[in-house]
């Protein structure tokens, strides 16, 4: 008799696990403070992804739209040294990643290599993580001389979902002073 019950209070619980939990543990955003930012920032709600890496920090000036992606950029003021993050509906697969351009490298071969849930890709002088999510792709580009390669896979395992200080620290201080 007990065993059906302890049998269904996991699946019972994993509503309550599952909703409103970002990659490090801590909770999205509301969804209304959310759907406001990306309003603000002309972009869609979905596309509004954020990362984690020591010693860098979002540049708030860099957050907005770019041709109908989410962007921000992360410095590292010791080192002077920045990567972007880009957020757009895309996909990308085994057969279509060499074909799309590394952010705006065009004119450079674009290779692949497939790292565990991302997609490392490099072209010219840049390199990426792209990072597919269901119908998003979320781009960590630098300078392949300035950032190195395990800068941007530390951004890549972090990319989730803003907690409220996140979101917070992304958004324009209310008096219009630098944050």
């Amino acid at each position: 008799m007990m065993r059906p019950a302890r049998a269904l209070l996991p699946l019972l619980l994993l509503p309550v696990l599952l909703t409103g939990c970002d990659a490090d543990g801590g909770t999205v955003a509301d969804s209304a403070d959310l759907d406001a930012a990306a309003r603000t920032w002309g972009v869609d709600p979905e596309l509004v992804y954020v990362t984690e890496v020591s010693g860098y920090t979002v540049f708030q000036a860099s957050v907005g739209e770019y041709e109908d992606e989410f962007v921000t950029a992360y410095l590292a003021k010791e080192r002077s040294t920045k990567f972007g993050l880009f957020a757009g509906h895309d996909s990308l697969t085994a057969e279509n990643c060499t074909k799309q351009p590394l952010g705006e490298v065009t004119d450079k071969p674009v290779t692949c290599e497939h790292d565990g849930d991302a997609w490392y890709r490099t072209a010219g002088e840049s390199h990426e993580y792209a990072v597919p999510i269901d119908a998003v792709v979320v781009h960590l580009i630098a300078d392949a001389d300035k950032v190195d390669r395990a800068v941007l896979r530390e951004a890549a395992e972090a990319v989730h979902r803003p907690d409220d200080a996140e979101l917070a620290a992304l958004l324009p201080a209310p008096d219009g002073a630098d944050t």
